[in-house]
């Protein structure tokens, strides 16, 4: 079967290289999506235990899991937030499982509010402004009615904004961080988070109270200024089923798209898109592609090219250039890791690296240490 192992040690140096350009703030973990798809209470816990206390989902369901796995692993501390939407069944479920819900509408703040009286408590909420990515997030002209609502039973223990182009070379994180600072005004004695994965790499000017890095833990490209200073965490593999070699001028995979031009030793390996592997990583020949290469994997130190189309299960190599006694039945390939950069993998496919990591399969073996 195909795995994908995690390096511990890895993922807590990313997020310390990550909290040491933080300054005086707090350093979270975004853990959403499974934890980037390799498992997020596991990762959770390593990073609790390299010292995060801050960590977000997507969804309230993520948090119930997250907060019943930390509380198993003696992690009660921690800090979870839910970044998507309230609806007032949620309430009872947030509370009782210690869920800090990031509210983003006026909707979302008149179900928390009413779901607080009927439970006859306070608890703790996040604020999301909306700055300019036009995505998530309250107005200037909500200011009003949520100053009106935090005389009441509203208490907010953050206001957050998320960063559109921080990856990119352009001005629009400045003009997002401007704004930041005049809604953040409205809330002077609350702690304030603007910084994702690229937002760490701007400057303390951009760290405010607390960040929340998400891909630059797992090792994935967060902006130039991240190159070099951060470790690959997953390494995908996947075992070498067959090796045969096909004829100069015949085809390989579906639709023949691999045509031959020489004599082809072809490795084929347990992995294919049914297992996150995407499609577009195909060889050349396949219609996302035409004749442009596609992706490589690493055999025993060689790099080798994909050959044809990735299909559902199996993926096939042009091992040709390789020594005939490195690679045969039961061989691995790895597709990313410390070899292949995931982010390499990804711009073969057209696409980012949360996309790889977030599509690994069900059927994709998580192996820890």
């Amino acid at each position: 079967m195909p795995r994908v192992a995690i390096d511990i040690e890895a993922l807590k140096a990313n997020w310390r290289t990550l909290d040491a350009l933080n300054g005086k703030g707090r350093t979270g973990a975004a853990v959403k999506a499974n934890g980037y798809g390799l498992g997020a209470t596991r990762v959770a816990v390593a990073l609790f235990k390299a010292g995060c206390r801050d960590f977000f989902v997507a969804w309230m369901e993520e948090g119930v899991a997250l907060r019943q796995g930390l509380d198993e692993a003696g992690c009660g501390e921690a800090r979870i937030y839910v970044l998507q939407g309230m609806e007032l069944a949620a309430v009872p479920a947030c509370l009782e499982a210690r869920l800090t819900p990031v509210l983003s509408s006026l909707a979302d703040i008149a179900a928390w509010g009413e779901g607080l009286e009927r439970a006859d408590c306070r608890a703790p909420a996040v604020l999301q402004l909306e700055t300019g990515m036009n995505r998530l997030g309250l107005d200037a002209d909500d200011l009003p009615i949520v100053a009106a609502a935090m005389e009441g039973s509203l208490d907010v223990c953050l206001v957050m904004s998320h960063l559109a182009s921080a990856d990119e070379e352009t001005t629009q994180s400045e003009r997002q961080h401007a704004q930041f600072l005049r809604l953040a005004a409205e809330f002077p004695k609350v702690d304030r988070s603007l910084a994702n994965s690229a937002g760490c790499f701007l400057g303390p000017d951009y760290a405010f109270d607390l960040t929340r890095p998400g891909i630059a833990l797992y090792g994935g490209r967060a902006g130039a200024a991240s190159e070099g200073k951060l470790k690959p965490v997953a390494t995908l593999t996947a075992a070498v089923l067959q090796v045969r070699t096909a004829k100069a001028g015949e085809a390989a995979g579906y639709g023949g798209a691999a045509r031959l031009s020489r004599d082809t030793r072809i490795a084929t390996v347990g992995l294919g898109y049914a297992d996150g592997y995407l499609r577009a990583d195909s060889g050349a020949g396949v219609p996302l592609r035409d004749k442009s290469p596609g992706a490589e994997a690493c055999i025993a130190g060689h790099r080798v090219p994909v050959l044809g189309r990735v299909s559902m299960d199996l993926t096939l190599l042009d091992v040709t250039d390789m020594p005939e006694d490195l690679v045969e039945p039961g061989t691995r390939a790895e597709f990313f890791g410390p070899n292949i950069a995931i982010d390499d993998v990804a711009a073969a496919a057209g696409t980012i690296s949360y996309e790889l990591l977030t599509a690994l399969g069900k059927r994709v073996e998580r192996v820890w240490p």
